[in-house]
């Protein structure tokens, strides 16, 4: 008996995600846990296990193509032909429904956690048009009946072909094609209308986009000779294609990008800057790194010290670390330290937990394998959860500082600048110091004034004199 699998919540409620890479084929036999799919979701790369053991017999969505939680995505066993992608062998809207409606029983073998009986009700809708025939051409009679008799029979003949080879479309005279497949040929600059469809039922595939792109097959000879009012759009298409690059917005940039909004028109942003001579805390790197005193494989930078001065200057300061929630505000009496990380997926901010109990040792450590894990795209989502105040490091792109947006859930984000020599006045001399400047950007509704300039000299003043911040 087949059993279809939908797209699980993989945590912190997220409803949907994208499909970034299948690990399993149809007739694969699998094991329980045995990874099948890689997807992406708003805030990371998550990897699917297989609920149970069996034969694949199906995969029921395409590569890049986004999808909602409780979807079905594979099915197993009972494999209609063997059909190794979705376009090929996407279960009705009938079926879709009554399988995740009943799926997850007993026959359908053993269960993860998270993926059992509680099968979520698909929210796929029918395609539009999906199940009519798409009408004749209602022209074609009028004009068969006015052209001469020794004309009809030839027209006649002309057209039944004709209708043969036609794309099916919908009531619109739309192509037929999944929403993957029409951005795709947005992206390459091609006309969907000009593509001859080689799909079951008679939709345009991924394949004769890329084969119209590359100019190979029937789809190229199709695009090639498009239609006389398509052929300026066609040409234009092409233009702006070879001058612009189409990106996805969607996944962790999409995700990051709701929340800057909000942040942005919720909070009143107020931001300070302040230079800081940073010459003891770059001797102090120096010699962590010369003796390896934190440890062989610890990397000591100096965001470290910068990390370890944050968590000081709230000690000093606790109003900085809060967050308006309702009626009140939260005065959190922990410190779980965002640092703004970019990917080549998009921004992430993950956390480390407790940052404010831990030593030099434990705070490098904690920062390498956050930036490691943001690398790989792989963060948990409880990794980016629970912030209480953030840094960001902008001086590692050669930018000497900046008015950052606060991250939702805090009060106060810091920007660490570039260092640089300059000359700074030392006593009565002008002498050459490593210089940073520091910015704080804080929510006015829950800090005022005092308290951001009170935080930012601090972690100023620790930065000037490390030894402060083993005290």
């Amino acid at each position: 008996m087949s059993f279809e699998f939908p797209l699980p919540d993989v945590g912190e409620g997220l409803t949907e995600a994208d499909i970034v890479s299948w690990k399993v084929a149809v007739g694969d036999t699998v094991t329980v846990n045995q990874i099948l799919v890689e997807i992406e979701t708003a805030k990371s790369l998550v990897e699917l296990p297989s609920p149970q053991a069996g034969e694949v017999g199906a995969l029921l969505v395409e590569e890049g193509q986004t999808i909602e939680v409780g979807t079905p995505i594979i099915r197993f066993g009972g494999s209609d032909g063997g059909t190794d992608n979705a376009g090929a062998s996407a279960p009705a809207v009938g079926e879709t429904q009554a399988a995740t409606e009943g799926g997850g029983d007993a026959e359908g073998g053993a269960t993860l956690v998270g993926y059992g009986a509680k099968a979520a009700p698909s929210k796929r809708r029918p395609r539009k048009g999906a199940g009519v025939a798409a009408p004749a051409n209602p022209s074609q009679a009028p004009a068969a009946q006015e052209a001469p008799a020794p004309a009809a029979a030839p027209a006649a003949a002309a057209a039944a072909p004709a209708e043969a080879t036609a794309p099916a479309t919908a009531s619109a005279g739309k192509p037929l094609a999944k929403p993957p497949v029409r951005k795709l040929a947005k992206d390459l600059g091609l006309d969907l209308a000009a593509i001859a469809p080689t799909g079951s039922r008679g939709e345009v595939t991924r394949d004769d986009v890329k084969a119209a792109a590359s100019g190979t097959g029937a789809a190229a000879t199709a695009a090639a000779v498009p239609s006389a009012g398509s052929a300026a759009a066609s040409a234009g298409a092409g233009s702006s294609g070879e001058l612009e690059e189409r990106i996805p917005f969607k996944g962790v940039a999409k995700m990051m990008a709701k929340a800057m909004v909000e942040s942005a028109f919720t909070m009143p942003h107020v931001t300070e800057f302040l230079d800081v001579d940073v010459t003891e805390t770059m001797a102090f790197v120096r010699r962590l790194k010369s003796t390896k005193f934190l440890g062989e494989d610890i990397k000591v930078s100096p965001l470290l010290l910068v990390a370890k001065a944050v968590a000081w200057a709230v000690a000093r300061n606790p109003r900085i670390n809060s967050c308006l929630e309702g009626d009140e505000i939260a005065v959190k009496k922990y410190v779980n330290l965002g640092i703004a990380a970019a990917t080549p997926r998009g921004l992430i901010v993950p956390n480390i937990k407790g940052a404010h109990a831990m030593g030099l040792t434990d705070l490098a450590q904690g920062i390498q394998d956050l930036t490691a894990l943001a690398r790989s795209g792989k963060t948990p989502p409880a990794d980016q959860s629970g912030g209480t105040i953030t840094i960001t490091n902008v001086g590692v792109f050669g930018v000497d500082a900046g008015t950052p947006i606060i991250n939702p859930g805090e009060a106060a984000i810091l920007a660490f600048g570039q260092i640089r020599k300059k000359p700074w006045v030392v006593g009565d001399e002008i002498v050459p110091r490593d210089i940073t400047t520091l910015s704080v950007s804080a929510d006015h509704r829950v800090v005022d004034g005092e308290i951001i300039s009170k935080f930012l000299a601090d972690v100023g003043r620790g930065l000037e004199d490390p030894t402060l911040l083993l005290a």
